[in-house]
């Protein structure tokens, strides 16, 4: 397979997976792991890529991966604490839905529901349930982000304050390996912020790549959640101390 292929074929594997390893392109293209290592060298320095132990993952920074490349990155993690998440929320609940792929699967899984209310300042969460016979959604006002169709901002912030919902469910864009749930856009960060105070139960949903990124601006600590579902066990120092809290750590599938 000639190099540029290649290329292209490991950058649609670092979109969908978040991160690569140098052995198993190696086994996956039929080539040494020299020749993995120039690969990942060559989309690094383009700037596609950014290299850690062992291989490379999606550039982080002060700005987030678009929308779309989100949508299938980790799709498969993310599609299981979706479905573990739904279960969990009864009929009859009112439920805050964040920004986020993750929350959009959510919102997919919460269709079936009933005598559901569901506020959210995710526009592609709303319409996911526009159509659904049991869930009332209420729609955030605020400032539109056209990158992802989130609203944002104090406006955002101040609408939300009026909900006292039994479930929030939330996300991050980056977790820090010492515990901090990290995002990009304060004013984003804001609205999470004002609705984890009031919610009777706030849980945290993060797929293990988050662990990989970075974000500049800090939400909170992964253990001030009520839960934090993700796809596979959190590092050591940051299920200690879920555990000296009482934040349940629930990993789906």
């Amino acid at each position: 397979m000639a190099q540029n292929i290649r290329l292209d074929d490991i950058l649609d594997l670092a979109r969908r997976q978040g991160k690569v390893s140098t052995d198993s392109l190696a086994r996956a293209f039929g080539v040494t792991v020299q020749t993995a290592r120039r690969d990942l060298n060559a989309l690094c320095d383009a700037g596609h890529l950014v290299r850690v132990y062992g291989g490379a993952v999606l550039p982080s920074g002060t700005r987030n991966i678009g929308h779309d490349d989100r949508k299938v990155l980790h799709s498969a993690g993310k599609e299981r604490m979706a479905a573990e998440v739904a279960r969990r929320i009864p009929d009859g609940a009112s439920v805050f839905l964040d920004i986020g792929t993750t929350l959009e699967a959510v919102a997919l899984r919460l269709v079936g529901h009933r005598s559901l209310m569901v506020i959210t300042n995710n526009l592609h969460a709303g319409n996911a349930l526009k159509d659904a016979p049991g869930v009332d959604v209420i729609l955030a006002g605020g400032l539109l982000r056209s990158a992802d169709g989130g609203l944002v901002g104090e406006t955002t912030a101040e609408f939300v304050r009026q909900f006292r919902p039994d479930y929030a469910l939330l996300g991050a864009s980056a977790l820090s390996a010492d515990g901090d749930a990290l995002d990009y856009d304060f004013r984003e960060v804001r609205v999470a912020q004002a609705v984890m105070g009031l919610a009777r139960r706030s849980w945290l949903m993060a797929d293990a790549s988050k662990f990989a990124r970075s974000a500049p601006v800090r939400i909170g600590r992964v253990a001030d959640f009520d839960a934090f579902v993700t796809d596979s066990a959190p590092p050591e120092a940051v299920a200690a101390e879920c555990r000296d809290r009482g934040c349940e750590i629930v990993i789906a599938g």
